[in-house]
């Protein structure tokens, strides 16, 4: 593989373009990445960031997005033309963090942010991102893709092996591939957005502050400390509003949204403003041969459910594993026929629900109305997939698909999302040397989790997987807190005991019972197995070799 001519070309490099290049860059993987665009965006744009989405920040090694993202302020709503509160309300329900669930609060971070501290961990491995370098044109064959770029005028031919387009709705990879784009554009749902900075009289940087009604005029402002300490990211929307006219002049948002707020305005100046209409799309499939869609390249949104994002960061992830074993030599071809199969699913339920809660605002007025849990995509899975396996539920032929759920806890099936578990103690070394379940998935390895009451019960299994190549897979085995802990040698990498019980339970497994879970490299439950027959089945799927 020559780092010269690396063999996967990333098209884009908003969050889903920067997770797919840093995913291969972690799994060792050569990337170029390029933007059309001369500088980086400014704006918050889509600034909410989901706990599933929070979990894939973590195996990739991004705390930053947890620990400097903020939590969504309660919103504050006004009585008609004064500033007496009318409710205060949360976006999403609160939901403490739970040993499971560690991430269990859904923070806010700006895109022009997200993408600084996505672009830096990218640098770590050596891979930056090629501002105003432009995708022209692309043609490709059984083994390679040859693409046409262009920089400052100069035409450039580049032959690649793959091709990554998270170039946006409105970008050159999905039409080149022909790929349909069906859904709606709702002339309902004009909303002119962007970053202010100003300050107002009353106007505390506690609340999300909401001012008229959805349908006819109205005002979000949102503080952002990310803009100033004046700073707020604004929505201004209705059908008695000409948001057209007002997208084209700081002048018509100051009037407006002075208009709508009852107090003294200070205006300081717009940093960034966009006029958009709600694009209800997505693509029929997302890939042709050698070359891929992800993000809004192949899907777009009602914001009124902030899935936007977040879906295409977990495009991202879903396939840079996939890709990765495969340019490794590891995996067949055919690995990546999954990632359309995997995420079609999940895209079509997504969009079905976030246009529920579009339908609800504007039925109510209330742009934060019909939200819940399912927001939170903990819930999202693959247990259709053809690639996961599960030996405790039995296959049922036509039973539906229900992709994008509500997460239930009492019950675990092969692809859904794993649980975390803290507190385990690895056996073998200090007692302060602790770990988290968590702690141990990275996108460059399959982990299998061996549940059992004593090592005697997991050493045949684990024994039995010797030939697994310990580059892409390793091995940990959990045993229950009543468990010796005497050190003894182990083909495991980690023994582990559960001394707090959250693993057992999170996993849903007795404490005299053997069960063998494989957990893939984005964090999702693989399989569900006796033993080692089980889980060689499962990788029969994945690798050339099992």
């Amino acid at each position: 593989m020559n780092s010269v001519h690396p063999p996967v070309l990333v098209v884009g490099a908003g969050p889903a373009g920067l997770v797919a290049a840093l995913t291969l860059r972690q799994n060792g993987i050569p990337v170029r990445i390029i933007d059309k665009d001369p500088n980086p965006r400014i704006g918050q744009r889509g600034p909410g960031i989901s706990p599933r989405s929070l979990e894939l920040f973590n195996f990739l090694n991004v705390p930053e997005v947890n620990d400097m993202g903020k939590t969504p302020p309660p919103i504050r709503s006004y009585k008609p033309g004064t500033l007496e509160t009318l409710k205060d309300s949360l976006m999403l329900p609160h939901m403490e963090p739970t040993p499971a669930i560690p991430f269990y609060t859904p923070k806010m971070m700006g895109q022009q942010f997200l993408d600084v501290v996505l672009r830096g961990h990218l640098e770590k491995f050596v891979c930056s991102v090629e501002m105003g370098t432009e995708l022209c044109s692309f043609e490709q064959s059984d083994e390679c893709v040859t693409a046409v770029l262009a920089k400052n005028g100069i035409s450039e031919t580049f032959d690649t092996k793959w091709i990554i387009g998270a170039d946006g709705a409105k970008g050159v990879v999905r039409k080149q591939l022909g790929l349909t784009f069906l859904g709606e554009t709702r002339d309902d749902t004009r909303i002119v957005t962007g970053d202010i900075r100003l300050k107002g009289a009353g106007l505390d940087r506690v609340h999300w502050h909401r001012f008229g009604d959805f349908n006819e005029r109205g005002l979000s402002l949102r503080p952002t400390d990310e803009i100033g300490e004046d700073g707020w990211q604004f929505f201004l929307f209705g059908r008695e509003l000409d948001l057209a006219k007002i997208a084209e002049s700081e002048e018509l948002v100051f009037e407006t949204i002075a208009s709508l707020i009852p107090t003294e305005i200070t205006f300081n100046k717009v940093v960034w403003m966009s006029d958009f209409r709600a694009n209800i799309r997505m693509v029929n499939k997302f890939s042709e041969g050698r070359v891929f869609v992800a993000g809004d390249a192949a899907h777009v949104h009602s914001p009124t459910g902030g899935q936007g994002l977040n879906s295409g960061v977990q495009d991202a992830f879903n396939l840079g594993w996939k890709l990765a074993l495969v340019e490794k030599g590891l995996a067949d071809k055919s690995l990546l026929e999954t990632y359309s199969a995997e995420r079609l699913p999940v895209i079509s339920e997504m969009l079905n629900v976030t246009t529920a809660i579009l339908n609800k605002a504007i039925t109510s007025g209330d742009v934060s109305t019909g939200r819940g849990p399912i927001l939170f995509m903990l819930g999202i899975n693959c247990r259709f997939s053809n690639i996961v396996l599960d030996e405790f539920v039995p296959a049922v032929e036509g039973k539906p698909i229900n992709a994008y759920g509500v997460l239930d806890e009492a019950h675990l099936e092969a692809g859904d999302r794993a649980p975390d578990a803290p507190n385990m103690l690895q056996v073998g070394r200090g007692e302060s040397d602790v770990k988290t379940l968590f702690g141990l998935y990275r996108p460059w390895y399959h982990t299998i989790v061996v549940f059992a009451p004593s090592l005697a019960d997991a050493t045949p299994i684990l024994g039995a997987l010797d030939a697994c190549d310990k580059s892409v897979v390793r091995s940990a085995v959990v045993l229950p807190s009543s468990a010796s802990v005497t050190p003894v040698a182990s083909p495991a990498d980690l023994v582990l005991v559960d001394q707090e019980g959250h693993a057992y339970s999170a996993y849903l497994v007795e404490a005299d019972q053997t069960k063998v879970f494989v957990i893939r490299p984005d964090g999702v439950v693989g399989a569900i197995v006796h033993g080692a027959e089980g889980v060689k089945k499962y990788f029969s799927n994945i690798f050339l070799d099992a």
